[in-house]
């Protein structure tokens, strides 16, 4: 009886000391961001804004976008320049690295640009592709990434609908993730505003 005692305590232990030993912290949702809606990205559930994603319609001749706004201060998302001087945002397929390598910008980043006949992004009718991110805790740099599905209808109007569906970032500073890896000895999965999502967020905020 003492054996299976000690036995049950250690795996119990075990359990309980596998979410500390994680790095990679990800969130199961589902957002539908239709237009003229926004989200607050709160990466690691520090109550601190660190991008918005924004689905917004303006103009007499009506400009459909979608896109990442308002970064905070040293948050920026994996893009790249159009022959045009445009930035837009990467859509990123599974298993893709987010680290130093890449390149970020701080500015606005477009993800679907719709004006008239004009269409730009790679994000445009698209299944589980994923944002590159880059922001900071406590001064540090993290990486991590957002899961998200967009449609884009054009007939009889044009309508952009994206769907949010997780989130990930690394704990550890400077180290590298792996868009949608979400499971492993490495990795833990919290539900929004759950209160592990606020100890993983070092109790304080992103900046």
């Amino acid at each position: 009886m003492y054996a299976l005692a000690a036995s049950a305590a250690g795996v119990g232990m075990l359990a309980l000391a596998q979410p500390a030993e994680a790095k990679i912290i990800y969130t199961h949702t589902h957002v539908v961001i239709g237009p003229y809606q926004h989200y607050n990205l709160d990466l690691n559930g520090g109550k601190v804004t660190d991008f918005v994603l924004e689905n917004t319609i303006t103009g007499d001749i009506p400009v459909y976008a979608l896109g990442v706004g308002k970064p905070g201060p040293g948050d920026s998302v994996v893009g790249y320049r159009t022959g045009g001087g445009l930035n837009f945002a990467s859509a990123l397929k599974s298993g893709s690295p987010i680290g130093f390598s890449r390149r970020f910008d701080t500015f606005t980043e477009e993800m679907v640009f719709r004006e008239g006949f004009h269409h730009l992004g790679k994000w445009s009718n698209v299944k589980n592709r994923y944002l590159g991110l880059r922001f900071k805790i406590r001064g540090k740099i993290h990486y991590g990434w957002a899961r998200l599905t967009v449609r884009v209808r054009s007939n009889p109007t044009t309508i952009i609908t994206a769907t949010l569906t997780g989130y990930a970032y690394e704990t550890i500073p400077n180290k590298p993730i792996i868009t949608g890896k979400t499971k492993g000895p490495d990795a833990i999965t919290l539900e929004p505003g759950s209160l592990g999502a606020l100890a993983a967020g070092h109790r304080g905020g992103s900046h």
